[in-house]
């Protein structure tokens, strides 16, 4: 109830507002389970998806957003909740874990589901490795991955500044990326790691990043 009036509400305005170039929305498949996997560059990518996509996507955000107190910790929360947000602890390696089970249980339901195969945001502004979650989802589900390219979510809100602002956004959608019957026959981490670099390399050329050659790393906690 709560995400059917949010997303009532959330996406037009936020449109109307940042007014996001979008292209390639007719890749992402209007019913069934999908990935939808996206190149990282700020806390308004799992903003921006959502708003122009019009099925729900379900992104994991930090538990740090929903445990908020007051009338700004609910307010908060309820933004979260009605984006169809779901919290995981990112400290806990268990919570971590467990969120593959939670990604795939969105997709056992049908529903599309983002993720970040970089992990964390680029600060740089390369694309970092891929990480083999987005490929033990999409092989373990049998479901079709959609590539996004962002560009311009690292300009909405840079380091520093304490309110969003306007910015010129892009939102490119490549074509699925099928993996049924094609890793059949080949040892699952050898599978995981080349469907990841596939995905990877389609996020890349839709971004037109500069590719790291590494893992990113979250910066420690102070």
């Amino acid at each position: 109830m709560l995400y059917t009036v949010a997303h009532g509400v959330i996406p037009p305005l936020a449109r109307a507002v940042w007014r996001p170039t979008v292209e390639g929305l007719h890749h992402v498949p209007t019913t069934g389970p999908v990935i939808v996997a996206s190149n990282h560059l700020s806390f308004f990518d799992s903003v921006v998806i959502p708003v122009v996509v019009p099925r729900k996507v379900v992104f994991l955000a930090k538990s740090d957003y929903f445990t908020g107190t007051g009338v700004k910790g609910a307010l908060q929360r309820a933004w979260f909740e009605g984006l169809g947000m779901l919290p995981v602890d990112r400290d806990d390696t268990r919570a971590a874990i467990a969120s593959l089970d939670t990604a795939l249980e969105v997709l056992r339901r049908g529903e599309a589901f983002g993720i970040y195969p970089e992990g964390t945001r680029s600060r740089d502004g390369r694309l970092y490795r891929g990480r083999t979650g987005v490929a033990h989802l999409a092989l373990t589900a049998g479901c079709p991955v959609v590539p996004v390219g962002l560009e311009g979510t690292e300009d909405i809100q840079p380091v520093g500044e304490s309110r969003p602002r306007r910015a010129k956004v892009t939102v490119r959608f490549g074509a699925p990326i099928t993996v049924a019957d094609e890793y059949d026959d080949v040892p699952s981490g050898r599978a995981r790691r080349e469907l990841t670099d596939r995905i990877m390399a389609a996020i890349g050329e839709l971004s037109g990043q500069e590719p790291a050659g590494v893992y990113n790393e979250r910066p420690a906690r102070a």
